[in-house]
């Protein structure tokens, strides 16, 4: 055999093998499609593969904020016919510095006439104190490149080609039907003034098409008009009554709005939730959101949360949901959970604090009872959405069993206002009647002055779990909100005028209070930063009002009472985090592909572009 077409046969091989390292995530960073970033999961390490519009340097990097502070960075390229790959990281007044722990090993790299592509691997947990951990939280990815190699002018900037970009990286695969084989509909909202105030919610009216027989909706996207990002915050689709006309279809209307039609009233229940930095959610291969039957939605209303904040005037939005659906049926229903806390003024948040936790309980009682009635045997949860608004900075959904804390059910130690999508859990995880769930939210207020209250205002506050499970059964909300009471009664009111006739209502005594409402007593107390340890540490062991709703607006017999925050008599134990320097996947196959980019960089663009 002829040495060139030997060598033709294993640099064939080579690349093959590389091609076979598949990558099953791919997010494009930048707006001009000129970045992109693929990922996958290989045991401890993540894998990954840049494929940027330059001949020059690439940079990508971890970081807390989300700028070049204090940030984990790794710089590569291909530099006449070498490759190179270093692994930096900056301090913070964002000064690049060469990391002594080389943890970023490249795979390949190569070049062509317009793109340069990079692959190289990483361990999850380096123990390097340069390195960031990367776990299930969000990951803010900062980006960068430049027209020339790093080496050519020394630490070239980059100048307005960077970026940056929440994503979660431990995203489990899942399997995707593709949507080109699939009917579907559209929910869209038709030419909706929003106002020019900073929130707005919007309501409309839709009816599900298909209605004669079964069929399971496998995926929803998000169809937001180009140039709303920013502008749609939310979208939340909810079942109502099925007793309903196609009147309620004539026209949409402000939410929460006292002239909001009572058709709205009917639509308590949660089918879908979508927010903002989400893509569209794929529902797993044995379940799906079930339409066609009478216990199935025939009405829904969609609710756009519309985040307005600088007062624009004359927008105008049509945004809304697209349904994926077959008439080739799933094993099960899905069914949608909301737990947390209620959103009230009851939630409420002192200024100035570095940090203050909330806690929302879907309580034994309300399981033992739903569950228990339904389906003793546990519903399997299989995504999780957890959600806050500005001044939330992460969540955490817990899960007790007979009171020993279970691993968490879902997390975000690094939440992201502007990134809010729902997290598809590795292993599903099985409720019990019995189980208690606390959704615990972690705020700072540093930057206000005044109270945060729990509300529907960015401004405001939340504290919410969407939990997606099957098999579907009557239990939609599973919630709480501490007493007021004991709230007031910490700083200082004594009495209030009973019987109660407005809200919020008005105190009555002290006299430094007199005649107050509640939310100017709460602004006026002084608040310092011991006050508002002392007020945390209350709240969270206050007695609390419990919300346990069924569908069209029907309740469990434990709503509204009262009860108590559970009894950890077994905390979880977290795992200890196993660290590893080294992150060469197939070395063997690396070294190799490194030899081959060496000898072909130069002739490479011969073979086409690398990239679309």
């Amino acid at each position: 055999m002829r040495p060139l077409r030997l060598w033709a046969l294993l640099l064939g091989a080579l690349l093959g093998a590389a091609a076979a390292l598949s990558y099953p995530h791919v997010a494009v960073l930048d707006g001009a499609a000129a970045y992109r970033l693929l990922w996958s999961r290989r045991g401890s390490a993540l894998a990954f593969r840049l494929e940027v519009r330059t001949r020059g340097y690439v940079g990508f990097g971890l970081s807390a904020g989300g700028g070049m502070a204090s940030a984990d960075i790794v710089v590569g390229g291909v530099e006449g016919g070498q490759p190179y790959l270093q692994d930096y990281h900056t301090d913070e007044n964002r000064v690049l510095k060469k990391d002594p722990q080389q943890d970023y090993h490249l795979e390949y790299a190569m070049e062509n006439s317009t793109h340069t592509i990079l692959a190289f691997s990483r361990e999850l947990h380096t123990c390097d104190p340069n390195d960031k951990s990367i776990t299930e939280s969000t990951v803010r990815v900062i980006w960068a490149y430049h027209h020339k190699d790093l080496g050519e002018a020394g630490q070239n900037y980059h100048g307005s080609t960077r970026g940056t970009k929440s994503l979660r990286l431990l995203n489990p695969e899942k399997a995707e039907v593709s949507p080109a084989s699939l009917s579907y509909f559209d929910l869209t909202n038709k030419d909706v003034p929003v106002p020019d105030k900073d929130t707005t919610y919007w309501c409309q009216m839709f009816k599900i098409p298909v209605q004669h027989e079964k069929h399971h909706v496998t995926k929803v996207e998000p169809l937001i008009q180009k140039g709303h990002e920013n502008l749609v915050h939310h979208i939340l689709l909810y079942q109502c009554s099925s007793n309903l006309n196609d009147t309620v279809l004539d026209y949409g209307h402000e939410c929460y709005h006292p002239n909001m039609p009572d058709s709205f009233f009917t639509c308590e229940t949660v089918i879908f939730a979508w927010a903002i930095g989400g893509e569209g959610f794929t529902y797993p291969p044995h379940v799906g959101l079930s339409i066609g039957t009478a216990a199935d939605p025939q009405f829904v209303l969609m609710e756009v949360h519309y985040d307005n904040p600088t007062y624009t005037e004359g927008l105008i939005d049509n945004s809304g949901l697209r349904l994926f659906y077959t008439p080739v049926l799933r094993k099960y229903d899905a069914g949608v959970i909301e737990a947390g806390l209620w959103v009230s003024l009851f939630h409420n948040i002192p200024p100035g604090m570095p940090e203050f936790v909330s806690e929302g309980h879907c309580t034994l009682e309300c399981l033992e009872e739903a569950l228990g009635a339904e389906r003793p045997s546990g519903i399997h949860v299989f995504a999780v959405l957890l959600h806050a608004h500005l001044a939330g900075r992460a969540i955490r959904m817990r899960h007790f069993r007979n009171g020993e804390e279970q691993k968490l059910l879902a997390y975000d130690d690094e939440f992201d206002f502007n990134f809010q999508e729902f997290q598809y859990l590795e292993e599903e995880r099985t409720i019990m009647p019995g189980d208690n769930l606390i959704t615990e939210c972690h705020y700072s207020t540093m930057d206000r002055i005044r109270m945060t209250w729990g509300g529907l205002s960015t401004r405001n506050e939340m504290c919410l779990s969407y939990l997606l499970y099957y098999p579907r059964i009557n239990l939609t909300r599973c919630a709480s909100i501490p007493d007021i009471m004991e709230q007031l009664q910490f700083i200082g009111v004594k009495e209030i005028y009973r019987p109660v006739r407005t809200w919020p209502f008005i105190i009555k005594s002290p006299k430094q209070y007199k005649n107050l409402s509640f939310m100017d007593a709460m602004n006026k107390f002084k608040w310092s930063k011991s006050e508002g340890l002392s007020y945390n540490e209350l709240v969270l062991k206050l007695p609390m009002n419990v919300r346990c709703s069924k569908t069209d607006n029907a309740e469990w017999s434990f709503q509204g009472m009262t009860a108590f925050p559970p009894e950890i008599e077994r905390p979880y134990k977290t795992e200890p985090v196993i660290c590893s320097s080294s992150s060469c996947l197939p070395c063997s196959l690396s070294f190799t592909l490194l030899f081959v980019v060496h000898v072909t960089s130069r002739t490479i663009g011969n073979f086409g572009p690398f990239v679309q």
